[in-house]
């Protein structure tokens, strides 16, 4: 049944003139079958609170879009290498943005090209209307894209793409056109595990399904306190993580370079740690806003770096991490800088302790005098600096 067999060949060429690197057709049947799964993740507490919340209107394109015949899903490559890395140096340490994250906001790039697609269309079916969406709309981007046979989804929940493994940002757009569908994609991942073994906060069910709360993209993002148990594996990494990525073979030797407005700023996306923590909100707006790992603002990001200062056991910089904790206004950075200072510190520092603890004095926030008071302990802990031997 050739339905409208015509304007979908004309609508693929178009797509791929404007850049879009895949692009499939589905049906607007619902995704009921998600439904059990979708109900059983939020009543454990796996969800992240990122998501839409109406379980019925992710699973129901009718219920958001008036007689809905077809999606049609899009997927844009983006690069997983810089290719002018920066070198992490001892006094002027890096931390890493990850991959999804690099060069412009995706949302606005996949905006601009979907809009683009959706005025073609217009002009040859000009009473067709449309609906498209970046993942903070209603769909679940990767079961639409699985569905209209971009690809398949992994276990690590992401949709893994033939030409381009996993580095795909995706989209789609309702519309009132009755296309043909395309196959569904089929999984290829086998009894292959490593996306799972390598997840090092267990976040991931192994079904494609994952726990978000423990997911280490959702802890950088963030806006108070980050627990303990997250702030080791966070590594230098300031925003997201790309782990269960990395490992996957799909996505071995898969690094693109189709569109210049999704290259790294190496000098962006490594920021230099130090700098990144007394930044004005103007500068921080010019350098970082246009990634979409600015989108929570900078509170959560310096946390994060100053996590990734401890991480590294940076000694340059006790001197800023003090002035943080005794003049920041935010109880947050006190707090976790008073718990940085703990981890960079090898020895029994008096010192140190003294000026942790003249600062808990001045705090009221729970949280904050938890942060301190461990802190102090655990300088307290440290064993003695080694005796100078004078030589005779």
């Amino acid at each position: 049944m050739a339905m409208n067999a015509a304007l979908k060949t004309k609508i693929i060429a178009a797509a791929h003139e404007i850049g879009i690197d895949k692009i499939g057709f589905t049906t607007a049947e619902p995704f009921d079958y998600l439904e059990d799964s979708l109900k059983e993740q939020k009543a454990k507490g796996h969800t992240s609170g990122f998501e839409h919340p109406v379980i019925e209107e992710r699973l129901y394109p009718d219920k958001i879009f008036h007689q809905p015949k077809s999606i049609i899903s899009i997927a844009l490559a983006y690069p997983s290498e810089i290719q002018n890395p920066l070198k992490s140096e001892r006094d002027n340490r890096r931390g890493l943005f990850a991959r999804a994250s690099w060069g412009l906001d995706y949302h606005d790039i996949l905006r601009e090209k979907m809009d683009r697609l959706i005025a073609y269309i217009k002009t040859e079916a000009t009473t067709a209307t449309f609906k498209p969406m970046v993942d903070t709309g209603e769909l679940i981007d990767v079961a639409t894209a699985q569905r209209a046979g971009l690809g398949f989804i992994g276990k690590n929940g992401l949709l893994i793409t033939e030409e381009f493994g996993s580095w795909v940002y995706l989209g789609e757009i309702i519309t009132d056109i009755e296309f043909e569908a395309d196959q569904p994609g089929v999984s290829a991942c086998g009894d292959c595990t490593r996306c799972i073994d390598a997840c090092p906060t267990n976040a991931l069910l192994g079904d494609g399904r994952m726990n978000a709360q423990l997911c280490l993209s959702f802890q950088t993002q963030t806006k108070g306190y980050m627990a303990q148990e997250f702030r080791r594996p966070m590594t230098h990494v300031i925003y997201g993580c790309d782990i269960c990525q990395y490992v996957c073979p799909f996505n071995q030797d898969k690094s693109v370079h189709l569109h210049p407005e999704m290259e790294p700023d190496p000098e962006v996306v490594q920021p230099a740690l130090k700098p990144l923590l007394t930044i004005s909100n103007k500068d921080f707006k010019e350098k970082y806003g246009p990634l979409a790992g600015s989108w929570r603002g900078k509170k959560p990001l310096q946390r994060n770096a100053i996590i990734a200062l401890a991480n590294m056991r940076d000694q340059t910089a006790i001197p800023l991490l003090l002035q943080l904790m005794e003049e920041d206004p935010r109880p947050v950075i006190r707090g976790t800088s008073a718990w940085a200072l703990s981890v960079i510190q090898r020895f029994q520092n008096p010192a140190m302790v003294k000026a942790i603890a003249a600062q808990l004095a001045k705090e009221t926030d729970p949280e904050t005098v938890t942060e301190m008071t461990q802190a102090i302990e655990k300088l307290k802990d440290k064993r003695p600096p080694r005796s100078i031997k004078t030589q005779s």
